[in-house]
């Protein structure tokens, strides 16, 4: 069995990641065919699940459903006003090895992420722009950019009732039309102009932009980082965690005096990861610098307080040569909706040792992990992504379940500057204290993202391949 605790928000969508799961050779609803596979999930569900104590008896299942809806039949049921420290995030995958190829940042893409908005009062039609093109994608390479807006896709009118459709259907080929904001009158135009792109499996490199900017005599580090991942292909390099060493290094070296981190485009991922990136910004004191605290069931933290001690939840900073820690006063964090999982376990856990500013949206909230579970005889091909453990500062803080709040609370305009320019509102705002940019297009409103897409799959790796975990199933079972 592997084993891989997670903390991130999973892009598995068009356009951003794959396609839904489809499994020819999954039996039909009310089969006894799936009884094995039923009975394998409610075995590691028992467990491992956060909220174990919440699952139906297993005499009392029905074990022939399909076991995407067996597996859905279990989950600790969440309700914002009735129960919302609920279960929002598990889920259950029909292919394994695409699940992993996903969560180490590969994916099949266009390279494109968009929001989509409503273009007329009446919410009908819709209208999409582009947030941001990874570099040396297929939409980077067809010409697309930050700001771009389409209107159709394969010579379709994107309505509210079939964009889902277009953008994530089973094709991998899109043709977008494009449409042009009149800066003037502040209206949408349409436009003939076309670019065609298609989907391919693209590794994206979470570092997408550092720089270091000058403001009223202050040095100030910018870095715009998009998923906690640390090797490509889920290699052991450690390449991506290297590089940022690099940045920090070159961080240190410009004496910056403030830090301005962009988590807006962030869902998360590797809390290996996310220890090491915090241990650059941290005010570091010692070894015994709690980052985060976990919780699992009430067996399973028996289990590990009696073989591993109380030490064995926490875990801790490290001493990272290229600490901006001692030099900066504050760190700013841009976020947003999108902002969740890992980038909420920065945010919480380096709060109480440092300032922590906040400019953008309130958060996703999400302050629990979950961990990738497949069967080692490769008979079951399924994988489950159930939450498993809750996490908490160094204050016993865990009150995110509705997101973090800014301070300064602003959105991203229709009238986009390109990221890193000093005229983009969330980063202007981060630098001089407000924003003059952007104008909203009149008629213009927010229905749906492709970065909406990650949040319906929730992730965060704590500690990837840990023993500890996989030591309990052994002793248990």
């Amino acid at each position: 069995m592997k084993y891989a605790i997670t903390y991130s928000l999973l892009a598995l969508a068009l356009l951003t990641g794959c396609k839904k799961d489809t499994d020819a050779t999954t039996p039909a609803t009310h089969s006894e065919e799936n009884t094995p596979i039923n009975q394998w999930i409610y075995e590691q569900m028992q467990a491992y699940y956060l909220w174990t104590d919440q699952l139906p008896v297993e005499n009392t299942t029905d074990q022939t459903l399909a076991p995407e809806d067996y597996f859905n039949s279990l989950l600790y049921a969440y309700n914002a006003t009735s129960n919302p420290q609920g279960d929002r995030f598990s889920y259950l995958s029909s292919d394994a090895e695409s699940l992993e190829a996903a969560l180490n940042g590969q994916s099949l893409t266009t390279g494109m992420q968009f929001r989509l908005f409503y273009r007329d009062n009446a919410n009908v039609n819709v209208v999409g722009q582009v947030l941001y093109v990874l570099k040396n994608s297929p939409a980077d390479l067809a010409g697309f950019k930050r700001g771009d807006v389409f209107t159709k896709v394969n010579g379709t009118t994107l309505t509210v009732t079939n964009y889902s459709d277009l953008l994530y259907g089973s094709g991998t080929t899109y043709t977008f039309t494009l449409g042009t904001v009149n800066t003037t009158t502040g209206t949408l135009d349409d436009t003939s102009t076309t670019r065609s792109v298609t989907a391919t499996t693209f590794q994206e490199d979470p570092v997408y932009l550092d720089s270091v900017y000058t403001v009223n005599g202050k040095s100030i580090g910018y870095l715009l980082y998009n998923q906690f991942v640390s090797s490509p292909n889920g290699s052991s390099s450690n390449a991506y965690d290297n590089h940022l060493r690099q940045i920090f290094a070159h961080f240190k070296a410009a004496g910056i005096q403030e830090l301005v981190l962009d988590l807006r485009y962030n869902p998360g991922g590797s809390g290996a990861t996310a220890i090491n990136l915090a241990s650059m910004i941290v005010k570091y004191s010692g070894a015994d610098q709690v980052f985060y605290r976990e919780e699992y069931n009430t067996e399973l933290n028996k289990y590990l307080q009696q073989q591993y001690g109380s030490d064995s939840f926490n875990a801790y900073f490290t001493n990272e040569a290229n600490n901006v820690g001692n030099q900066i006063s504050k760190v700013t964090i841009l976020t947003s909706e999108w902002t969740a999982s890992a980038s909420e376990l920065v945010i919480n856990g380096l709060k109480p040792y440092m300032n922590v500013q906040l400019i953008g949206e309130t958060t996703y909230g999400k302050n629990v992990g979950s961990t990738t579970l497949t069967d080692d005889s490769g008979k079951i091909k399924y994988a489950l992504q159930p939450i498993i453990v809750k996490v908490y500062n160094s204050l016993g803080q865990s009150d995110y379940t509705a997101g973090f709040t800014p301070a300064i609370v602003l959105s991203e305009p229709f009238n986009l500057y390109p990221l890193g320019s000093t005229q983009e509102a969330l980063l202007q705002t981060a630098l001089y204290g407000s924003s003059t940019s952007g104008r909203q297009a009149a008629g213009i409103h927010a229905v749906a993202s492709s970065l909406t897409q990650k949040t319906l799959f929730g992730k965060l790796l704590i500690r990837s391949k840990d023993q500890r975990i996989q030591s309990f199933f052994k002793n248990r079972f």
